[in-house]
């Protein structure tokens, strides 16, 4: 603990900024840890509850059910559900679908950039704190005694260098982070895809099942309607 406190004080000023920066990018990657976690989560369950119905052709309670919920799968289903409850056309509801990822994509990626900025900022305020340190070394050597001139010029370099060295101790987990969380996002994303395709899949499918229904059910009682015709004209002429 005392060799980074040393570490600490021999940096200078610029260590304090780089130290502030590199909190506020800590602090934005756990929150979008913790975000991206509980909505793959809610994601997870409220598909998990939804498609049950979906494939039963429930659509009715589909939407009141993503009513109460506060998922993205929740957003987008509420969006393809609705648009299926007023029209029928496949291309339709696939639009709307694809305005709800629209509208889902960026809440995802919402405040990731700022992780990999302060990661950028972190080492150009190290880089910058070395250089601010190398000319107040040069300066100071140039008015010392010739004996003293090197251990004073080694020693000023070695303080000017923590600040990149430490510019680079909070970067470097600051891009590991900013890599996670993108993985993570575009996870998310990828599976929201792959549930507006199913729904797509099981929507059409059952409206097509239904279309098929319909005519033979019409051509049925088509058929008994005619049987009838026929027996009431044979009743007819028998009793002539």
């Amino acid at each position: 603990m005392n060799v980074i406190i040393k570490f600490f004080q021999d940096g200078g000023f610029w260590m304090y900024p780089i130290l502030v920066v590199g909190i506020l990018g800590g602090a934005f990657a756990v929150e979008r840890f913790i975000k991206l976690k509980l909505l793959e989560r809610a994601n997870r369950n409220t598909w998990n509850d939804i498609h049950p119905l979906l494939v039963k052709g429930e659509f009715e309670k589909a939407r009141k059910r993503v009513e109460d919920s506060n998922s993205a799968v929740a957003q987008l289903l509420t969006m393809g559900l609705e648009v299926q409850g007023t029209v029928r056309r496949r291309d339709d509801i696939e639009i709307a679908m694809e305005e709800a990822m629209m509208e889902i994509t960026p809440q995802l990626e919402a405040r990731t950039v700022y992780i990999s900025m302060f990661a950028n900022i972190a080492t150009l305020l190290g880089l910058l704190g070395t250089i601010i340190g190398l000319i107040s070394a040069f300066e100071a050597v140039a008015n010392a005694n010739p004996a003293e001139k090197s251990a004073l010029l080694s020693s000023s370099i070695a303080m000017a260098m923590n600040t990149t060295a430490f510019g680079l101790i909070a970067a470097i987990p600051l891009l590991v982070c900013f890599n996670m969380v993108n993985s993570k996002t575009a996870a998310i994303v990828g599976s929201l895809e792959m549930i507006s395709v199913k729904t797509l899949k099981l929507i059409s499918t059952l409206s097509r099942r239904n279309y098929q229904a319909a005519p033979a059910s019409n051509e049925t009682g088509q058929g008994e309607q005619d049987n009838e015709g026929e027996a009431g004209g044979k009743t007819a002429e028998a009793t002539s």
